[in-house]
């Protein structure tokens, strides 16, 4: 019965020895990420800055749609800064008026999703007033 004992003994060490030398050597991925590259933006000293409110309608979430429609408005070419604030469905637009009209800004916003639409959109000298 000893004897017994010790051959499957030794059988079970052999089995666990030659298992672990199965080894196979890890998989190497190259995975290609994309780098955000800011780019430098100019501004015009001598451009008349204009400042416009307006709501959007249409959007379900602050991350997707208004961080969307924020950053569209922001590439713009003219557009000195826009924020979108999704609470109050507001947004705020500094913009060079000779590059960027009311009308080019509604139709960024149209273009970013069929399901926003814009309403209300007035001139401020201050954001924030109404």
């Amino acid at each position: 019965m000893k004897s017994l004992k010790n051959i499957i003994g030794l059988i079970l060490l052999t089995v666990f020895v030659t298992a672990c030398k199965n080894e196979t050597a890890p998989e190497v991925v190259t995975v290609e990420v994309e780098t955000a590259t800011e780019e430098v933006v100019t501004l015009d000293p001598n451009a008349t800055y204009a400042k416009a409110e307006f709501t959007i309608e249409g959007m379900t979430c602050a991350m997707g749609c208004a961080k969307t429609i924020e950053k569209k408005m922001a590439k713009m070419e003219g557009v000195k800064s826009a924020t979108v604030d999704f609470d109050k469905k507001l947004a705020m637009v500094e913009y060079d008026e000779a590059k960027v009209t009311p009308t080019s800004l509604e139709e960024v916003v149209k273009k970013t999703g069929d399901m926003y639409s814009v309403t209300d959109m007035h001139s401020v000298d201050a954001f924030g007033e109404n």
